[in-house]
């Protein structure tokens, strides 16, 4: 498993049948759709400072895709290196074969910050089978009968 499919690992830990296929992560949302990760630069080589995320139909190709910035979820961190005083936006720095976060490593609580930024974009797209799935232990709705 390569250093990308570890943190995506830990940033999904609340999806069931993960797959990763090369630098990407597949996440079934359904019968047909599935939810598809990657790191991504924006616009600096081998400085990756979002994840690109993508709702694809396994029949008609991709339904939707974002980027969520580290920077947009996260902010800026403060760390200790004096050369960054203003604190540093996360990122994974990949330099030759040597591949990790950059000064600041992601704390779990950053992590589960940015699984519920995953989650929220995966109900957009998750199929009624995966809904009904989700909502069985769910208190039912007001004025429904049961």
């Amino acid at each position: 498993m390569s250093f990308f499919t570890k943190e995506l690992m830990k940033c999904t830990e609340g999806f069931e049948d993960r797959t990763c296929v090369g630098n990407a992560m597949y996440i079934p949302l359904g019968e047909n759709n599935r939810l598809k990760l990657f790191f991504t630069t924006l616009g600096y080589a081998d400085h990756y400072e979002a994840i690109s995320i993508s709702a694809v139909d396994k029949n008609n190709g991709v339904i939707d895709k974002n980027t969520i910035r580290f920077a947009d979820v996260w902010g800026k961190k403060q760390v200790g290196n004096p050369n960054l005083t203003n604190g540093i936006i996360p990122y994974i720095w990949k330099d030759g074969l040597d591949i990790d976060w950059y000064v600041y490593r992601p704390t779990p609580r950053d992590m589960e910050l940015l699984a519920e930024q995953i989650s929220d974009y995966a109900e957009l797209f998750m199929e009624q089978s995966m809904e009904m799935k989700k909502s069985d232990a769910a208190e039912p709705v007001m004025g429904m009968s049961m």
